[in-house]
């Protein structure tokens, strides 16, 4: 197979090869392996194959792209710069998308290697080319560049040559393209800064920080709605956090959340700067955070008991984030009756409103019940039961409706429910007092499709890893759960038939 290849390479490299045997040669390449292809290439077989993409024929250009791929992640990245240099230069200026995103992505897979990336780091013009790239119309080639410059800001020199160098200047030239690319830039930033605290200084030096919390703070309600989940991404980082705070970024959303009472268009950006909190509070500390900027914890609350579907659904996905550690459980807890009101509301959702929001309310309910057992206090474990109560008149009996039906997201969401609950004794008495409840656990034949089998054997694992579910089932049931996890989530019981003489 490698001396076919090699063979039509070598008719590549005169020009004499049809389109018919490139598509042959573009089956070839992928069934031999790397180190073969290695052995055998030349550079007047990549020249040629790089010469291909010169015409005007889309057809061409795709499969000399697909045997590139494959032959260039064959090659060495210190000899893909060293001696591809000029091809990948002029790949960066084709037409062709498809050329464009083949040459960003050997960057990328270039600057990896710590011996190349110098290479790489001397080639200004070609760095040049990848940030004008950012403001490509295909989104697909701006991801790709935005992907390579990140590796490359990965080190010192890297961070030096984008940040400290004429390069800064194209990267805001093409900032100025339109708002798009703008905010593109604004991603690359991000990224870059979340890698460390060096990282973020030299963002920040460059002006282009500041720049994105002015957007944020400003007065475009649809900008806010944007910048927020990229200040949101800065905030998962520790020194993004300790910056955000340093920069008085934090009390300026708090304050912008304040005012949006009077603002007629804070739907646009309220619910992206409620999840900036909650992932704030989850990340830091939710007694913290809700104590500190008493305004989120007041406008959660509000959005969960308005009529508005979306702001409903941000809230109870805010909860749910909130109430996913004993910590903000012990904060959800403190509001006393407004919060188990707001508990009917979610599960009285969960039951009646639109399928999306029915699953965020699962999903919600899930998180906020679930303990781990090193944490199962008295205190803790009532709470939970508390909690549970507060969702329906009978919500073993609603999730349990909700797990029957034809839906396999629903019947999933239902599922996590109960497996959120299952290692908790108070759980597993309601569970056995229900009638029929565990012959229904047991059941596979409820199960229609992969998710759901996992689903239910999630909720089997969770019952028999937990300490009291031998003394609360009794032995009989505990054995068939163990049987059913031994056997696995896709078991089926083989049904014997005899074969009856003259039968057909």
């Amino acid at each position: 197979m490698a001396e076919a290849v090699v063979e039509l390479l070598e008719r590549a490299a005169r020009r004499e090869v049809p389109l018919e045997e490139l598509r042959a040669l573009r089956l070839a390449v992928q069934a031999v392996p790397p180190a073969a292809l290695r052995a055998r290439l030349s550079d007047d077989h990549l020249g040629a194959l790089f010469a291909l993409l010169s015409v005007n024929d889309r057809e061409q250009v795709s499969a000399c792209v697909s045997i590139l791929e494959r032959l260039l992640q064959a090659l060495d990245p210190v000899y893909v710069i060293q001696n591809l240099r000029e091809e990948l230069q002029k790949g960066l200026f084709h037409p062709d998308d498809s050329v464009k995103i083949l040459t960003i992505s050997q960057v990328g897979r270039i600057v990896e290697n710590s011996d190349a990336v110098t290479e790489i780091l001397n080639s200004p013009e070609l760095l040049r080319q990848i940030i004008n790239c950012i403001g490509g119309e295909k989104i697909a080639v701006a991801k790709e560049a935005i992907k390579s410059l990140s590796r490359i800001a990965q080190t010192q020199d890297g961070l030096e040559a984008l940040f400290v160098s004429s390069l800064l200047s194209d990267l805001k030239n093409v900032m100025a393209t339109n708002d798009v690319v703008r905010y593109r830039v604004y991603e690359l930033i991000v990224d870059i800064s979340s890698v460390s605290a060096d990282s973020l200084n030299y963002c920040a030096n460059s002006g282009l920080i500041s720049e994105l919390i002015g957007e944020l703070t400003g007065d475009d309600v649809l900008v806010r709605a944007t910048c927020i989940e990229m200040v949101t991404s800065l905030a998962h980082t520790p020194h993004g956090r300790q910056y955000l705070a340093q920069q008085g970024v934090i009390d300026k959303i708090s304050n912008i959340i304040v005012g949006a009472e009077s603002d007629p268009f804070s739907g646009f950006y309220l619910p992206g700067f409620v999840k900036f909190f909650g992932n704030l509070a989850i990340v830091d500390s939710p007694q913290q955070i809700c104590e500190r900027y008493p305004v989120f914890m007041e406008k959660v609350f509000e959005m969960a008991e308005s009529h508005d579907p979306t702001m409903i659904g941000v809230a109870v996905d805010t909860l749910g984030i909130l109430g996913s550690n004993v910590e903000g459980k012990q904060v959800l807890q403190k509001t006393r009756s407004r919060f188990q009101n707001l508990l009917s509301r979610i599960g009285h959702q969960a039951k009646n409103a639109p399928t999306e929001l029915r699953l965020r309310c699962l999903d919600a309910i899930s998180s906020l019940l679930y303990l781990p057992p090193e944490q199962q206090t008295e205190d803790l474990l009532r709470m939970t039961e508390s909690w549970f109560t507060s969702l329906s008149s009978q919500p073993l009996e609603l999730f349990r409706s909700i797990s029957t039906q034809p839906f396999p997201d629903l019947h999933c969401g239902a599922l996590r429910v109960f497996t959120a609950i299952a290692n908790q004794p108070w759980a597993q008495k309601l569970m056995l007092d229900s009638p029929g409840f565990v012959e229904y656990i047991v059941d596979r034949s409820v199960e229609p499709d992969k998710a759901s089998k996992d689903a239910k054997y999630e909720l089997v694992k969770a019952l028999v890893n937990s300490k009291t579910i031998a003394e609360i089932f009794g032995n009989q049931y505990y054995l068939r759960l163990r049987a059913y996890l031994r056997e696995g989530p896709y078991y089926v019981k083989a049904v014997s038939t005899t074969a009856v003489e003259g039968a057909e």
